[in-house]
């Protein structure tokens, strides 16, 4: 039977008697996952309650209970009064009765992703696991499944990575506006209900510091996040925003340690993914959310995005992004020393749409010729050439970058430099002037010897030649809406 305290102190007593401990100074002594560092591309999941309605986004627990909304309207009009009909009522109707996870996890391998990470919980308080914290969960209510396990159990069978994210510490103020009016959620909420603690919401001009959570809701988020480690041993554990507020910070640094203990306790290597500098820089790997570096980095990162552009979950209105687009962003992505963990949103019933599942197939297709120039590879001595810049930040995903037959990106694995045009000219004529003959006087730009060069996904040969402008390369039948690529091979 589960008890907090005394989960709270097995927590510390594997921190006590482990390698790592609750400070920073041991925490960076954490190294990046060789997987991580090999993989390059994952696959991130949001399904959920949410999913019911699939109205507005991933965000309708909070915003329909906000007086004005579109996603209030909706509700009233569709549902009814939220007295009569609150969130909760959606749990009955998220029955996924065609969730195959084998199905699922077959897709995303054929995608060419490496790993895949579930959300195991959203901001709604509603947990897509078995639990022994809660029985607000997808095990005992909704779908009656355990979501994770059986998504887990299908990755480790298949042979990709499993990781899992939780965006609980939200909850705290997520379903506060409920009690702005007469609803569902009420003023006696207490700890182990659904909506609790339902209080006021964060002014996002101070996020750092105000609202500060009590202790009991921050020991509860650390044991929820410490019983998913433990479940399901994920070797990537993603955390969402507002971890970065001050309160978090010891409870952070606990988790960290104890998962990190226990992944020696495994012989795994497992890592962290955070945003907006909510643990010291080296103790776990920058996330970028739906945005990226403008250039290269000398450290590990990821950028999470959609393949929506509006919505994190399935709604009827997504606006789905091109494959080109998606390919041309995780080029530019692993050639500055990035992963792109890219989303899926699956409908209620357990269905991917087929808008989700063409561009899956389309970057599948792409990954299978190409996938040598992005998994296992390494910046180059400079990760592009070209006019187009991209812009650095997140929530940057929304407009498509336009890019030209001068855009290049590189990456390198052992003695093959790999050259990826973004878009490729009708005429089959390129020049890459980064690899263009230099004169002694020139270095240290590049001077080693081309020993032949050659397309990925194509059976021509393309002719080359190399002058001081750079290096030409003309091909006759190669056409292509995706990043074309060349393997320079260096003597």
């Amino acid at each position: 039977m589960y008890d907090k305290q005394t989960y709270l102190n097995s927590i510390q007593e594997v921190i006590e008697h482990g390698t790592y401990k609750d400070n920073w100074d041991s925490l960076a002594q954490h190294e990046t996952p060789r997987w991580f560092r090999e993989a390059k591309f994952g696959i991130f999941i949001h399904w959920g309650i949410y999913s019911v309605p699939a109205f507005g986004s991933e965000w309708y627990s909070r915003n329909m209970y906000i007086q004005g909304s579109r996603e209030f309207e909706h509700h009233i009009q569709t549902y009814g009064p939220h007295k009569q009909f609150g969130y909760k009522d959606f749990i009955p109707l998220f029955r996924a009765e065609r969730f195959d996870a084998g199905e699922w996890v077959t897709l995303f391998k054929n995608a060419g992703a490496k790993y895949v990470v579930p959300v195991a919980e959203h901001h709604d308080g509603f947990q897509m696991y078995r639990s022994e914290i809660s029985h607000w969960n997808a095990y005992e209510m909704g779908p009656k499944r355990d979501v994770l396990g059986e998504l887990t159990q299908e990755m480790h069978r298949q042979g990709l990575i499993n990781g899992a994210s939780t965006h609980r510490i939200e909850h705290w103020f997520f379903m506060g506006h409920g009690r702005d009016f007469d609803s569902d959620i009420t003023a006696d909420e207490k700890e182990g209900d659904f909506y609790w603690p339902a209080m006021p919401e964060a002014d996002h001009h101070d996020l750092y510091s105000q609202p500060v959570p009590t202790a009991d809701f921050l020991e509860d988020w650390m044991v929820r996040t410490c019983e998913l480690i433990d479940r399901y041993q994920p070797k990537e554990l993603y955390f969402d925003w507002w971890i970065q507020h001050g309160s978090a910070k010891p409870y952070l640094k606990k988790i960290a340690a104890y998962y990190y203990n226990r992944a020696l306790e495994w012989g795994e290597e497992v890592l962290i993914t955070y945003k907006h500098d909510a643990f010291v820089f080296g103790t776990a790997t920058v996330d970028i959310e739906r945005g990226q570096f403008s250039g290269v980095q000398p450290f590990y990162w990821q950028t999470d995005t959609a393949i929506a552009k509006n919505s994190w979950c399935y709604t009827e209105n997504n606006d789905f992004k091109k494959a080109k687009n998606i390919l041309c962003d995780l080029v530019d992505i692993v050639s500055k020393n990035g992963s792109l963990l890219l989303n899926v949103g699956p409908k209620a019933d357990g269905t991917i749409s087929d808008e989700d599942r063409k561009v899956l197939m389309e970057i599948g297709d792409w990954m299978k010729a190409n996938g040598e120039a992005i998994y296992g590879t390494s910046p180059w001595r400079i990760p592009e050439e070209g006019p187009t810049r991209v812009e650095e930040g997140q929530f940057t995903d929304a407009k498509d970058k336009v890019f030209t037959k001068e855009d290049f990106r590189f990456t390198k694995k052992g003695a093959c430099l790999y050259a990826a045009c973004l878009s490729y000219p009708d005429d089959g004529q390129v020049i890459i002037r980064s690899l263009g003959e230099q004169d002694a006087s020139r270095l240290p730009k590049f001077h080693g010897i081309i020993e032949n060069v050659d397309l990925l996904g194509f059976s021509e040969q393309p002719q080359w030649n190399r002058d001081q402008e750079g290096l030409h390369i003309h091909t006759q039948n190669v056409k292509s809406d995706k990043p074309v690529v060349f393997r320079i091979t260096l003597q």
